[in-house]
This record gives C-alpha cells, structure tokens and sequence, in this order.
C-alpha cells in the first residue's frame, strides 16, 4: 500500500512538471490557439479528396526507400570490369554506377525489392499527382483564392517529372543511355544555345564522363528539398484557405461536412499510408519492374529493341514519333523543327496554358463564382470537354509512342499505324470536346426534369386517349437542394462600342455559359420557388436536428453529472 502511494506521488508530481513545462513554453512560443484550430480542422470525407494523401505517402515511401538505396550507388562514370554475383555479365566492361546497381539487385539484402518499390512508388507519386490535378481542374477547385495553390501543385508535379527522369537515368543502362541520348538530341535543336546547354550539362560530347555525377545530387538532394518544401506549403495554403467541398445540406460557402483532423481524420489517414506501403511492397516484391541486367550497360552503337520510357514522358516520344521530317536552314544553321517542336515547344505551351488557365477562367466569369464548392463537371461543359479534349491528345501522343510495339504485337504496317495516329491527333480531341460537352448537356437536361418533374416510379398511367406514361414521384429535399444548389454564372455582357479586349472577353464568355440549360431552367419563377422551398425546408429540417441534438446532449451531460454524484 506504501508502494502504490509512492508511486502514485511520483506520477503526480511528474505530471505537474510536465504541465508547468508545456505552460513555460506557451507562454514563450503560444501554439495552443493554433494547434487546438488544426485539431479541430475538417477534412472532407469524399473520396476523391484522397488522391493528394495518396500522392503524399507515396513521396514518404520514395523518401524511405531513396535514403536506403543512396547508402549503396556509387555514381561513377569510370569504366570497370565487372566481377559481381551476375554471371551474364561478368568481364563485361561497364560503368561503376551500373555496376553498383546490379550489386544493390543481386548482392544487397533486400535490394532488389527496395529497387523496385522505390519504382513503382514514383510512378504512383506521378500518377497521383497527375489525377490530383485533374480532380482540381474538372471542380473548378483552383479558383481564387485557390490558384496560388494551382500554381503550387503543377509545379510539384513538374519537378517529380524531373525527379523520376533524373533517377530513370542513374543506373547507366542501355535503356536509360537511349533515353539520355534522346534529351540530348533535343537539347542540340534549340537554336542558338543548344549546343552550350549540351556542353553544360552532359560536361562534353555525349555520352560524357559526368552526366551521371551532375544527375545525382540533383536526383537525391536538389530536387526532392523542392518537392519537400512545395509539399509543406501546399499542405500550409490547404489549412489557411480551407477545403472545397461538394454542394449539398449543411454545407454552406464555408461549411465543410466531414471528419476532424483527431482523431477520425487522422485514424483514416494513418490507415490510408499503411495501405499505400502495403500495396508498394507487394507490387515490389511481384512485379518486376526495370530489369536492368536484362537490358545490359550503355553502349552508343546499340538500341534496345521495343525500348519504352516511363509513362510519364511516353507522350513526348509519341510526339517525336508523330512529327514529319522537317527542316529549314536559315543562314547556314539548320532548324529541325521535327525534334523542336514535338519536344520543346509543345511541352512549353501545354504547360504555359496550365499555369494560365485559372487567370483566364477567373477573366472571363468576372471571378463571381462561389470558391468553396465544387463544381459538378457536367454543370461546366466548355471546362469539362475541354478537359477531355486534353486527355484525349495526350492518351494518342502516349499510344505514339508505342507504334513500334503495337505494330509488332498485332502485326500491322508501321508507316500505317503512324499515319493513323497523325490524324487522330487532329481528329480526336475536337471531336471528343463536342461528344463531352453534347454528354454535359444532356446529363443537365436529366437533372432539370428530375427536379420539374420528380423521379419515375415502376407505376404505369394510362390516358383516356389510350396513352400510357410513367408515373413520377417528388425528390427528396435533399436530392432537390443538391441539383438546385449549383451556381451557373451569366455570361459577362459589354457594350458594342467597347475595346476590343471587352468584346473578346464577352465572346468568350457566351461561349462558355449560353448553352447552360440549367442555368435557362433555374431562371423560370417556379422552378426557382420549388428550389427556395427545398432550401428553407431543408434548413428547417437541419435546425430542427441541431436543437434536437443539442436537447440530447444536455440531458446526456445532466445524467452524467447525476450519476458521478
């Protein structure tokens, strides 16, 4: 009895140490305001709102796994004799760095699979990246003030292309060395400066004696500090500019209905990261991936046959594939635009008319819209088709780049093949923007009529005349506020005998708003008194739940109260 007393006393007194601790720091650095706020953050529950935390455990699992394999690659350009545990190859001349990656796959413990893990995890920190974005772009998530962060996530996802480029090119295979041999060939068809940025960066004439030394620090150091410090403040614009959310009830311009950061959001979260590392671990242990003692070291004169880059850079060589042979020569120096154009110029345009789009959204809808909630694609058709018109030229430019193995595998003509991708470039995305934006439309016919006339039931009627139609029944209040509650902006109207810029921006308003039939329908007086009537109802409903609950709560803290005494 002693014993427990004592060492109760003991706790105590720790415990009011620990507190006169955390009190002395408050006080010098006060986080309490701030730290109670984040616990009490909400987080969405939708699922698509987990496509960002997938793309962020996935960079944890590449940091992991990058630190593990940085204790064992060597990246030297010296040419050795290798001697290792791969039989194949033994007494073959080939680079230190390649040597080191056949000894990290055959004679590190653990290695092989730590390779691979750490490959399949960029690949999916790309891919979720990628459809991260996509998910912003299709819910008019970037809005202001959301189009810092706009910027801040294309940036991310522009330097993991350069992250899983730099680290593709390590291990100083024969398919990386084509891969390096390409982006060298690119380089030299800029004009002018071409041959220096060659110079600069390879350290000399290809293949160069320090390409790989200057990839490495960039691969390990450079590049993922700026990923890391894009994370963190996207991870900072996400907390101070709050989440979008879906319409819906209870969810108001700033109301986001979800779960807390402690500890429901955080159990999720946590759950969600082992999952992510639990699915990269099988897929490391059963799925091979960059085989690299199959392709053998780079040689100049050789060329894997069917070699492939990642996906992420595939539509870069489907675009190099696609491009006729042309040239000019302009005062003794050739242009070679089949090499510039696919490989430099359209990379830099896609991606300028990215970073611009927000801006350009924002000018020609007068930047009226609601920032908070998320936009139903087929409610912004022009958006939603252009989007998909996007998908669609990179999907044939990422096909391209395949032509050789499609030709091979379903033994058809090559020169047939590209000809066929060439004009479904041109072809495909104006035709996919008219089908989406026609799909948009009818989908917003569709809700219009279940909100004017009701849901179809399995009930039949019959007129006196002998026709027969479907029976209806009215929505729930909650299905009507979700179809009512979306905004659909007014095109921006000018004056005749204004400047060019406001005409332009006029026409370009109308073309992206007029065609709305929801926006038509929700302007007729009784469609919009239908609308205001499931809104109060609903909101009557939510404060009736809300005294109901709080009644509840009381009468559960009373009883509490009672029984402790």
């Amino acid at each position: 009895m002693t014993h427990s007393r004592a060492r109760a006393t003991r706790r105590a007194a720790l415990r009011k140490a620990a507190e006169r601790g955390f009190e002395a720091a408050d006080r010098r650095l006060p986080v309490a305001v701030g730290g109670k706020a984040l616990i009490r953050k909400v987080f969405p529950e939708h699922w698509s709102f987990l496509l960002g935390e997938l793309a962020l455990y996935s960079f944890l699992v590449l940091l992991l796994t990058g630190v593990y394999l940085t204790l064992f690659f060597d990246a030297d350009m010296t040419q050795i004799r290798y001697e290792g545990a791969y039989r194949p190859l033994r007494g073959q001349p080939m680079s230190a760095a390649y040597a080191s990656t056949l000894k990290i796959s055959f004679e590190v413990r653990g290695g092989l699979l730590v390779r691979q893990v750490h490959h399949w995890a960029a690949l999916v920190f790309v891919s979720a990246i990628g459809v991260h974005m996509l998910r912003i772009f299709f819910t008019g998530a970037f809005r202001k003030p959301r189009d810092i962060n706009w910027i801040v996530g294309l940036t991310l996802f522009v330097l993991a292309l350069a992250e899983g480029f730099s680290g593709y090119s390590l291990p100083d295979d024969l398919l990386s060395g084509t891969g390096l041999r390409i982006a060298e060939g690119i380089m030299l068809s800029i004009p002018v400066v071409g041959t220096y940025i060659v110079m600069f960066v390879f350290g000399g004439q290809y293949p160069g004696h320090e390409i790989i030394d200057r990839l490495y620090p960039l691969h390990i150091l450079l590049i993922p500090g700026l990923l890391l410090a894009l994370v963190v403040l996207h991870l900072l614009l996400v907390v101070v500019l709050q989440h979008t959310h879906w319409s819906g009830p209870g969810r108001t311009n700033k109301n986001v209905v979800g779960h807390a950061l402690m500890p429901q959001f955080a159990a999720r979260s946590s759950g969600l990261f082992f999952m992510v590392a639990g699915v990269l671990g099988i897929l490391g242990a059963v799925a091979q991936i960059n085989p690299v003692w199959n392709y053998g070291p780079y040689n100049p004169s050789q060329v894997s046959t069917a070699a492939q880059p990642d996906w992420y850079v595939g539509f870069l060589e489907g675009s190099l594939r696609l491009m006729p042979p042309f040239e000019t020569t302009l005062f003794g120096h050739t242009l070679m635009w089949n090499v510039l154009v696919p490989a430099v110029i359209l990379p830099a345009l896609l991606f300028l008319v990215l970073y611009a789009y927000p801006l350009f959204e924002q000018w020609i809808t007068g930047g009226e819209e609601t920032p908070h909630v998320c936009d139903r694609p087929r409610n912004r058709p022009v958006r939603t088709a252009l989007g998909v018109a996007g998908i669609t030229f990179y999907g044939v430019l990422l096909l391209a780049g395949g032509n050789d193995v499609l030709a091979f595998t379903f033994d058809i003509s090559l020169n047939r093949l590209t000809w066929a991708f060439r004009v479904a470039l041109v072809v495909g995305p104006p035709l996919a923007f008219v089908l989406t934006k026609r799909l948009c439309l009818a989908l917003q016919n569709r809700d219009a009529q279940r909100v004017t006339e009701g849901e179809e039931t399995s009930h039949v009627r019959q007129s006196v005349e002998g026709t027969f139609s479907a029976d209806h029944e009215p929505l729930p209040q909650a299905e009507t506020f979700r179809l009512t509650a979306q905004r659909f902006p007014h095109p921006v109207e000018t004056d005749p005998s204004a400047g060019r810029s406001a005409r332009l921006r006029a026409a370009l308003s109308r073309w992206y708003y007029q065609d709305s039939p929801a926006r038509q329908w929700r302007a007729v007086p009784h469609h919009r008194r239908r609308a205001q009537t499931a809104v109060s109802g609903l909101r009557a409903e939510q404060r009736e739940g809300r005294t109901v609950s709080d009644r509840s709560a009381r009468t559960g803290k009373r009883s509490r109260t009672l029984r402790r005494r």
